[in-house]
């Protein structure tokens, strides 16, 4: 035991740190030591001018007891503090050093003694304005109390299952992190809005929320962990015509019903659904600190399909039915997971579904006409400007012809969402990394989105994208013309069954009109488009490419399927067949044998499940709907979900009595107030930021709805209308004039045979109202 005087050189207290101290100094490098009755960890800045001690006690295995220094010291008299702690524990050991390390995971509790999760080896994989980004490379998971007061449970068969289930969760595979920037958020509400530490924990896409709480309840504060991000993180540099600029491709997964591909479908009660994954690009020219730079980003959004659905795993049957429920027949969920799309993003919300819509045995289409049902429902309860725009297009179908002919069309529509949501663009001074004080406005709530003073005043010349920029005035490192701001508002969320392998094409896409746009802004290209000759296309896609094998591996076990950027490249056919079928096969291994180990793990690490003594294990469970908490208490903190019943459908919308979600009202709610309210545009200055109506002579557009109160205006651009058009045809939904309230689009018939993209070049001619 420590002697008193010890105790009292320590100046150990609970006052804490303050967040203000957090936002000007971060912590970046740890030692840990040990006494017989506690850990001290040293931690330090990056300058070596800022030290500060942590103390955990080890003499209670069932409490986490933590004690934060108040003190800031120099190295000298850190030094000085462990030789005395030291000299001080003689009789007992001393004090021992145990490893150099990056950071605090979290802590965590199976049946026994708690347990500290460190990172001990990082790389950096990038920078974003001079902020260094990190992965994890290598982690330790050391047990807190000493031999002396074990318990029993530490080393029981249970206890060491809890920790070989946690360790499965490898940190150092597509975890990454930052001291100094808030990774866990788009560039935009960054700059935007200033938040605390403690509440950019809470966020969704922070995995070790529940892993830190302890400490950070503690403390009050965030110095000493680090929040992980999971997902994906590349940065390199590409170059155009001499001028270098630095791509940064993120995706950020969310930890809210999270897991595996066939256990986690569709949306819960709370609105959050499966392979929830927000992408953003960033594209900046790299200059020193202290000089201003031009930066842009774009955020784009995955996500499964918002209805009740699931997929039951079975090792005899590769494509197992898909089982829909009709207990929300209201639709609340997906409500509520829009709803969130707006207070995250704002409007307008743009949804491109790419699922089948005719099959031999219905099965995607079930999900087709379900979720275009839902929209239908949903947006009679919202104003003209701020229902959800909704697209559907078969991209399976139509993959069989060229890939070309499929990014053609996929970057129309990725011009026409562009259009509505705009991009994030803005001037900014690099800062040392030390510091957080970014260029930002005041506190904001959009979601977060916009600045005050632009909330209220977004004219069109803000958000025009064409013949907004020009490049000739701009000159790299810091001698560009001075623009003003623009600001993304609202996104664009692309779904197939699985959200991987289809929504990767799309995404591409969207990023590559994108990227064209931004490098725009920045004065590095003339012209705000980039052919898909390119050799930028070619660089973007392997970005890409790499992002939908990463994100599939994590959700489907496999690779992704990658045969349009295959044939981009010009792989030969059978080589692209036969790496298909080894990954269709891999996924099929991985789901039907790997996954439910998998989402266990996940429901350990996030704290779905908490293990306690007398209670069911988790793999003693059935399933993992019935988990609960370590008081008792059923675990639904955002992933609380009913089951389905098993059914051998051959395609039939499934409907169980007794399961229907009641609304809270006779009329349904509408979206919250907080949501933006889109601005009327000039009808004659580009595309309107209303829903694209077909109007055409096609049979196969039968789902297309039309609002006859608004005049009517061309989707992708200015083309001359079709004859067919002449006749005013106007296609309404199967559910007749009581659903022309919604914005619903059905790009199928724009590369039906006879009409690709290459051969006759869009040129069936519509109109769109708006």
């Amino acid at each position: 035991m420590e002697s008193s005087a010890v105790e009292n050189s320590d100046n150990i207290n609970n006052n804490g740190s303050s967040f203000q101290s957090q936002t000007s100094t971060c912590m970046q490098k740890f030692r840990l030591y040990e006494t017989r009755s506690n850990f001290y960890m040293i931690g330090r800045d990056k300058s070596r001018t800022y030290w500060r001690v942590l103390k955990i006690d080890r003499l209670d295995p069932s409490e986490l007891n933590i004690l934060e220094d108040s003190t800031t010291y120099t190295e000298s008299e850190c030094s000085e503090l462990l030789r005395r702690i030291h000299e001080g524990n003689i009789s007992t050991g001393g004090l021992k050093f145990i490893t150099t390390c990056y950071g605090i995971v979290g802590f965590i509790k199976f049946l026994g003694p708690y347990y500290m999760l460190l990172i001990t080896k990082r790389r950096q994989i990038g920078a974003i304005c001079g902020h260094n980004v990190y992965a994890v490379s290598k982690s330790e998971m050391i047990l807190l109390p000493n031999s002396t007061v074990n318990s029993s449970l530490t080393d029981s068969e249970n206890e060491n299952r809890y920790k070989k289930l946690l360790c499965t969760v490898d940190l150092a595979k597509d975890f990454y992190f930052s001291y100094s920037y808030h990774v866990m958020r788009s560039l935009q509400k960054n700059l935007c809005n200033n938040e605390p530490g403690q509440v950019l924990y809470e966020t969704m896409f922070v995995w070790n929320e529940f892993l830190t709480r302890g400490i950070r309840n503690h403390l009050q504060n965030t110095l000493w962990t680090v929040a992980l991000v999971y997902g994906f993180f590349k940065q390199a540099t590409l170059s155009v015509s001499g001028r270098d600029f630095k791509l940064t491709l993120i995706a950020r997964r969310s930890r809210h019903y999270a897991g595996t591909r066939y256990l986690k479908r569709g949306v819960n009660e709370k609105g959050r659904v499966a392979n929830d994954v927000e992408t953003e690009q960033i594209v900046f020219e790299d200059v020193p600190d202290g000089l201003p730079t031009q930066i842009t980003s774009i955020v784009q959004n995955r996500g499964s399909i918002p209805l009740f659905w699931s997929q039951e795993t079975s090792r005899l049957n590769i494509k197992p039915d898909i089982m829909l429920s009709k207990k929300d027949q209201n639709y609340e969920a997906t409500r509520l997971h829009f709803e969130n799309l707006v207070k995250r993003y704002g409007n307008p919300i743009i949804i491109l579904n790419l699922i089948k819509t005719q099959e031999r045995k219905p099965r995607e289409s079930i999900l087709r006409q379900e979720f275009a049902n839902a929209i239908d429902f949903i947006n009679k309860d919202l104003s003209e400007e701020n229902r959800l725009r909704f697209l559907h297009w078969d991209l399976h179908k139509h993959s069989r012809s060229k890939a070309t002919d499929v990014l053609l069309l996929l970057g129309k529509v990725a011009a026409y969402a562009l259009t509505l949501t705009g991009f994030f663009y803005r001037r900014v001074t690099l800062r040392p990394e030390e510091c957080m004080a970014w260029p930002s406005s005041e506190n904001i709530d959009v979601g977060d989105m916009l600045p005050p003073k632009y909330r209220n005043n977004v004219n069109e010349d803000a958000y025009r994208l064409e013949g907004n920029y020009s490049g000739h005035d701009n000159v790299a490192n810091g001698n560009h013309s001075v623009k003003p701001p623009t600001f993304q508002r609202g996104v664009l969320r692309t779904n197939c069954i699985d959200c991987l392998d289809r929504t990767n094409v799309a995404q591409y896409a969207y990023g590559l009109a994108a990227l064209g746009h931004q490098l725009h802004a920045l004065g590095i290209k003339d012209t705000p488009k980039i052919d898909l000759n390119d050799p930028l296309a070619d660089d973007l896609m392997g970005f890409y490419e790499r992002m939908g094998d990463t994100l599939a591996h994590q959700y489907g076990g496999s690779a992704a399927h990658n045969k349009i950027f295959s044939q981009r490249r010009g792989q030969w056919r059978a080589a692209t067949q036969s790496q298909e079928f080894f990954r269709t096969l891999q996924r099929y291994y991985s789901n039907a044998y790997m996954d439910a180990e998998k989402q266990d793990a996940i429901n350990v690490f996030l704290g779905h499940f908490q293990p306690q003594p007398g209670k069911p294990a988790l793999w003693e469970l059935g399933s993992d709907q019935h988990y609960r908490g370590r008081n008792g208490e059923t675990i639904v903190d955002e992933d609380g979900r009913s089951l389905f019943k098993r059914s051998f459908s051959d395609g039939n919308i499934l409907s169980q009595s007794g399961l229907h979600m009641s609304a809270t009202n006779d009329k349904q709610e509408k979206f919250t107030n907080s949501t933006l309210s889109d601005q009327s545009q000039g009808g004659s200055n580009g595309l309107s930021e209303s829903s694209p109506q077909i109007s055409t002579c096609e049979s196969d557009i039968s789902y297309s709805r039309y609002t006859p109160s608004m005049p009517r205006r061309q989707l992708f651009g200015d083309v001359l209308r079709d004859r067919c058009l002449e006749t005013d045809q106007i296609f309404f939904s199967e559910h007749g004039d009581g659903f022309k309230c919604s914005n619903f689009v059905d790009l199928d018939w724009l590369s039906s045979s006879g009409n690709s993209c290459e051969d006759e070049p869009f040129e069936r001619y519509f109109s769109f109202s708006i």
